[in-house]
This record gives C-alpha cells, sequence and structure tokens, in this order.
C-alpha cells in the first residue's frame, strides 16, 4: 500500500524542528542553523509549505494569561454516529471557540474534545447551551483538569534531530 506522504530527509526535519520553536526566523538564520545555504533551505521551505506539510504560521497566545484557565475534558456520546449525524455534529462543533480541541474516538464514547473557559460557572453555561444543544448529543462526562503537564510539541521524533 503506497502512501502520499512527501519524503523528508534530514534537512527538512531539521527545518521543521527549527520553525517549530521559532516560526519567525530568517531563511538566513534558519540556513545556518540547519548547515545549508539560504537558496537550497528556501526551496525546501517552499516545498513543504506547497506540500501541506507545513500548514501556516502562528502566534502562540497563553490562555493563562487571558483568564482562559478552566480546562476541561468532556467525552460526548451521541445518539447516532452515521456519516450525515457526525457531519451535523463535526459543523456544529466548528462554530463553538471555546471548543479548542475536538477528536472522534474509537471506544467507549463518540467524541473527546478539550474546552477552555474562564470559569467553572462559566464552563456550566457552555456545557448547558452549547455542547448539550450540539446535533445528536446523548450524554457528556466531564473531566476538570488541574495542571497542564504538557501542552506544545507535536512533532515527536523531529525533536531528535536538532
Amino acid at each position: 500500500m503506497q502512501n502520499d506522504w512527501p519524503e523528508l530527509d534530514r534537512f527538512d526535519r531539521l527545518i521543521l524542528a527549527v520553525i517549530a520553536s521559532d516560526g519567525r526566523i530568517s531563511v538566513a538564520d534558519l540556513a545556518r542553523r540547519i548547515g545549508l545555504s539560504k537558496s537550497p533551505t528556501q526551496a525546501r521551505l517552499r516545498r513543504l509549505e506547497a506540500e501541506g506539510v507545513i500548514q501556516g504560521y502562528r502566534a502562540l497566545i497563553d490562555p493563562i494569561r487571558l483568564g482562559l484557565d478552566h480546562v476541561a475534558f468532556v467525552e460526548v456520546r451521541l445518539s447516532d454516529t452515521r456519516e450525515a449525524a457526525l457531519a451535523a455534529f463535526n459543523a456544529a462543533v466548528a462554530k463553538i471557540g471555546e471548543i479548542e480541541q475536538a477528536h472522534l474516538i474509537a471506544g467507549n464514547f463518540d467524541y473527546l474534545m478539550k474546552i477552555r473557559t474562564r470559569s467553572m460557572s462559566e464552563y456550566r453555561q457552555v456545557l448547558a447551551e452549547k455542547i448539550s444543544t450540539l446535533p445528536h448529543v446523548a450524554s457528556t462526562s466531564t473531566y476538570v483538569a488541574m495542571q497542564a503537564v504538557k501542552e506544545d510539541g507535536p512533532l515527536g521524533p523531529l525533536e531528535d534531530v536538532t
């Protein structure tokens, strides 16, 4: 079985590891860090962007400094899991700003969502007025996070090359 994933060599992985930690680095500084000249580094960067490996650049904003320090994880069970029901649920989830992440799960429930709010009372309101009213929701279970231990770095083996 063949996949459509681009082949990533050592330099591609180095580029990804460096820009994951410093997305504002100049191409010249990036080239120095990975040990290539500027032109091939820039060509590789453009190729990684064109292939969708690099999806974009954004600022990492500290939610705690914005007062958004209440994090809850919510298990959601649906009453209907046919494709049309999943599509309706997914579309509705995308419109709720407090939902930071939502994942379709293979297990005893259907979705796991990460909800970020300012307080427990604000979370209760989001749960009652937004999450519980999503299409096909049968039940929810909430788990409140006490402390974030690790929230960054989905790169796994890329981190080993720097």
